[in-house]
């Protein structure tokens, strides 16, 4: 049986009931259950799910019981999850705060569990035993889609660039910030008359920034380590930045803060579409956004400073330092890219990783019975 807490999203609990329904029976619970009576691991886990929610408690007492709830919280799970060892525990995202005490009571309870998230692809949704973004478990060895591929020269092949077919611009949330169309590049111009490097901004505290950002520390770390490192870049070539439509503050100070340091060598565009961008660009700059790996589709090369799945050397140029970043934006005419490797990593993520997802009229997910089954069949996460 799939236990799930409910989420405030309709399309999130169709898609657990949908989960359920091709595991052989699921219960959703309206809450997360309380224990006091604690375990010898209580209160390191506790400490780390606290460290990773992103609401964090503001002075002694709200961080004291905050503490308590979420202690209380991976009590129960895993008192739960002893009485029923044959359950799955599932959760959407599942990396912070109270889904993160309850994965973790599941886990040290024996318990399977099962993580879903978006997926970076159209009409997919990530299901993964592990975690989701760089705590999945994708692997980060070539040679596994090597053997994966051998044997099969569709594997190696193109058929994976159909997956893309239906991306999108996300939606903006935001009247500064564009999408779907757009004007030229903020200051005048239009694309194309510079070469540039399109750097995508992100949600400033989404759970890839508080948790995955790696040796920038945060989107404002990340900024001015961009600022610095655009004077390496060949002479005419820019970094154009665009802010994330869903981001509730702007940052505009940060990256004119950016574009000062860069010698004018940043330049800020809201207006155009972020595909439109991302296509006329000769590569993408991100910490770990997934307009890194949506890159692949248009062929362009990628430098990723932050954690990722996607984030292997060959795939992408990992910048894991301010100085890599550096060195990367001096090639920046020379940026390239393993394409057999490419092809072999996304056709294995649209074949075998990514589930499908059909969505009926009434907006509810229909996820594909055959690839949850398929997921709960694999070995148990270790």
């Amino acid at each position: 049986m799939i236990v799930y807490p409910r989420e405030w999203s309709r399309r999130q609990n169709s898609a657990f009931a949908s989960i359920a329904a091709a595991a052989g029976g699921g219960r959703r619970l309206a809450f997360i259950g309380l224990s006091l009576r604690g375990f010898p691991e209580t209160r390191a886990r506790t400490a780390e799910a606290l460290a990773r929610a992103k609401r964090q408690p503001k002075g002694r007492a709200g961080r004291a019981l905050k503490a308590a709830l979420i202690a209380a919280q991976y009590n129960w799970s895993r008192r739960f999850f002893a009485r029923h060892p044959g359950h799955v525990a599932m959760c959407w995202n599942g990396l912070t705060g109270s889904r993160r005490a309850y994965m973790q009571g599941a886990a040290d309870a024996g318990a399977r569990r099962l993580f879903v998230e978006l997926a970076p692809l159209p009409g997919r949704i990530t299901l993964d035993p592990a975690g989701v973004n760089a705590e999945s478990s994708v692997p980060q060895d070539r040679a596994f889609y090597d053997d994966w591929a051998a044997g099969e020269p569709s594997r190696s092949g193109e058929g994976w660039r159909a997956a893309g077919a239906g991306l999108t611009a996300r939606a903006s949330r935001r009247g500064d910030v564009a999408q779907a169309g757009g004007g030229g590049l903020a200051g005048g111009g239009g694309l194309g008359e510079a070469p540039f490097l399109f750097v995508p901004l992100q949600v400033p505290d989404d759970s890839q920034m508080r948790l995955f950002a790696g040796w920038a520390g945060s989107l404002d770390g990340f900024l001015a380590a961009l600022g610095e490192a655009a004077r390496a870049l060949p002479q005419g070539w820019q970094l154009r930045v665009k802010e994330h439509p869903s981001a509730r503050v702007s940052l505009a100070p940060q990256i004119a803060a950016a574009v000062m340091a860069s010698g004018g060598r940043i330049v800020t565009d809201n207006a155009t579409d972020s595909f439109a961008q991302l296509a006329a660009s000769r590569g993408v700059v991100t910490i770990n956004s997934s307009m890194g790996l949506q890159a692949f589709f248009h062929d362009k090369p990628v430098i990723a400073t932050g954690r990722a799945f996607w984030a292997q050397p060959g795939l992408v140029t990992v910048a894991g330092s301010a100085e890599a970043l550096c060195a990367a934006l001096a090639g920046a005419g020379t940026l390239a890219f393993d394409a057999a490797f490419r092809a072999r990593f996304m056709n294995w993520l649209d074949r075998d990783y990514y589930a499908r997802v059909t969505k009926t009229a009434g907006g509810d997910w229909l996820v594909d019975p055959a690839a949850v089954r398929a997921v709960l069949a694999r070995p148990a996460a270790g």
